[in-house]
């Protein structure tokens, strides 16, 4: 445009020795006023472009800053998720054992049961020709009881076992001799009547703990049971079977129970 108002003012400088008609004049004036009004609107879009310009360069500095700041957000959500799924992999890991274990576990209780139960059938079929006299075979918690009322094996306020008594325990020791992986553990229990004239004994803790280790002692030194499988304790009148302190409750009360549980070394390494 600059060039046209340049070549225009040539053009009439070159000619203003020419006498020029007033239409052609006025003609010349209007081109250089439109010429001029051109020029005038070219620089004004020319400002606005460079404002829009200017505009956008700093639009795309801050585009470019966000870029870079979601970009080091991604950065930061991945090295995230990898520590996320890292961890997920390990808790599955984890579990994935946690679950082996548990099946070894229920597989080893599952065992202990059928043991167990298998036990209890052996003891009924050995001990059944004593079961009217007060012998009874129970399971509870996973152990098996041979409950013999004080009446099968020994008289009254006594510690020494009868011939009957030891005919009962010589039916369960052959059956123990056959399961070595079961622990024995014999316990007195008396009534709650007290002890007179009984000599040496005292109450019913020296009672309930005498009769228990007559019993360990015939099953270790007459029927060989190893004594390390074996224990004897006194529980005196303090675990009743019925709290009614009838002369049937109490003969109830007074018992020898053996009870035999199965060993789970196995199931101990595992929770340890």
């Amino acid at each position: 445009m600059k060039k046209l108002l340049i070549l225009f003012f040539g053009t009439v400088c070159l000619s203003s020795c020419i006498v020029l008609s007033p239409k052609k004049y006025k003609n010349l004036l209007a081109t250089r006023d439109s010429l001029s009004t051109a020029l005038n609107s070219a620089n004004t879009r020319i400002e606005s472009l460079e404002d829009e310009i200017l505009r956008l360069k700093s639009d795309t500095t801050l585009l470019h800053s966000q870029i870079a700041d979601l970009n080091s957000k991604v950065s930061g959500l991945n090295s995230n998720n990898a520590n996320l799924r890292a961890a997920s992999d390990k808790l599955s890991g984890d579990l994935k054992k946690r679950e082996a274990r548990l099946k070894e576990v229920e597989e080893i209780l599952r065992r202990r049961d059928a043991a167990t139960m298998e036990l209890k059938d052996k003891l009924q079929k050995a001990l059944l020709g004593f079961q009217q006299s007060g012998l009874t075979v129970e399971i509870r918690n996973g152990k098996v009881y041979v409950s013999l009322t004080d009446k099968l094996l020994f008289s009254s306020g006594s510690i020494v076992i009868d011939e009957k008594g030891k005919q009962a325990l010589a039916g369960l020791a052959t059956v123990l001799k056959t399961q070595p992986e079961i622990n024995v553990s014999v316990e007195g229990h008396t009534d709650n009547q007290k002890v007179v004239n009984l000599g040496q004994i005292k109450d019913n803790w020296d009672l309930s703990v005498l009769r228990a280790t007559s019993v360990v002692r015939y099953l270790t030194e007459v029927q060989k049971i190893e004594n390390n499988r074996i224990t004897a304790t006194g529980k005196g009148q303090y675990q009743p079977i019925e709290d009614a302190n009838t002369p049937e409750a109490r003969s109830r009360n007074r018992r020898i129970e053996i009870v035999l549980s199965p060993k789970l070394d196995e199931l101990y390494d595992l929770i340890k």
